[in-house]
């Protein structure tokens, strides 16, 4: 595998990414807000891609589909008749085919070298996976993306903002500050006997980055979080007050959601795939 980022991605995944101990994998222990305060938010924000998803269909392709981590992701491909999951992992392939039985067709493998008919699914989705990619391979693998939908058929990603509210607080945070944050988030890596295996690949684009795409598709950009997991834990306490402030942030989320698109952490890019 000559793709650097790609084979960073894969060693995590077919070694301990999916790793299951006490019901939680290893993903989720690194990188979601487990905790009860967040529970509610977090699942309204996976389910907020349900809105841009067509209501029925024949096929959906799911481009590194993981083992369908979530229960709201199940729901996704709920009035689908097939779902397509493509992943590196095979363990994950495994553990969605767990879940999903008949209703799945699992394609184990790179995105990039898989043969996928065009203008086939009535919907793709990707989740927090292209910004895994090489940076100078994410385009080729939104257009793929947007080839292999049928036309008017929408793409639907989520992906990382590098300006987002988090970056602007950071140049306002004392430098001293900003180190105790940042060593605060990641002290559980470095302790980790898996330290020297827990770093990905990760080059997220600006989010005018997506005009790019409006030569075959209609770009639209929505808010789907505004904080990363690691944030969260450290702003918003695990209790009564968290889950209010949880619950205050998504109300505005959906009552601004222009702001939010262009601050939060996790935008959802929606591309529609243009008739022609």
């Amino acid at each position: 595998m000559k793709d650097k980022a790609e084979e960073k991605v894969s060693r995590f995944y077919n070694t301990l990414g999916w790793e299951v101990k006490g019901g939680v994998t290893e993903d989720a222990k690194r990188w979601e807000d487990l905790r009860t305060c967040a529970r509610e938010y977090v699942s309204k924000c996976r389910l907020r891609v349900l809105k841009y998803i067509p209501k029925n269909g024949a096929n959906m392709l799911d481009m590194a589909s993981g083992p369908i981590q979530y229960d709201e992701y199940l729901e996704y491909s709920k009035n689908f008749k097939k779902r397509y999951c493509v992943d590196l992992s095979s363990d994950a392939l495994e553990q969605a085919k767990n879940k999903i039985g008949e209703h799945g067709v699992f394609l184990h493998g790179s995105f990039f070298e898989l043969p996928l008919e065009k203008n086939f699914f009535d919907c793709a989705i990707s989740l927090h996976t292209i910004y895994h990619m090489d940076k100078n391979k994410q385009e080729d693998a939104v257009r793929k993306l947007v080839d292999v939908v049928k036309p008017g058929k929408p793409v639907v990603i989520v992906y990382s903002n590098p300006n987002s509210l988090v970056y602007f607080l950071k140049l306002l945070i004392p430098l001293g500050l900003m180190r105790r944050i940042t060593n605060s988030i990641f002290r559980y890596k470095k302790d980790s006997k898996y330290a020297g295996q827990s770093s990905l690949y990760f080059y997220p684009h600006p989010i005018k980055w997506w005009n790019k795409f409006d030569d075959i598709a209609d770009v639209k950009v929505q808010p789907w979080r505004s904080f990363s997991a690691d944030f969260q834990k450290i702003i918003i306490p695990d209790n009564i007050i968290g889950k209010k402030v949880f619950d205050s942030l998504f109300y505005l989320e959906g009552l601004f959601p222009n702001v939010f698109a262009r601050f939060c952490q996790y935008p959802m890019i929606i591309l529609t795939k243009k008739e022609k």
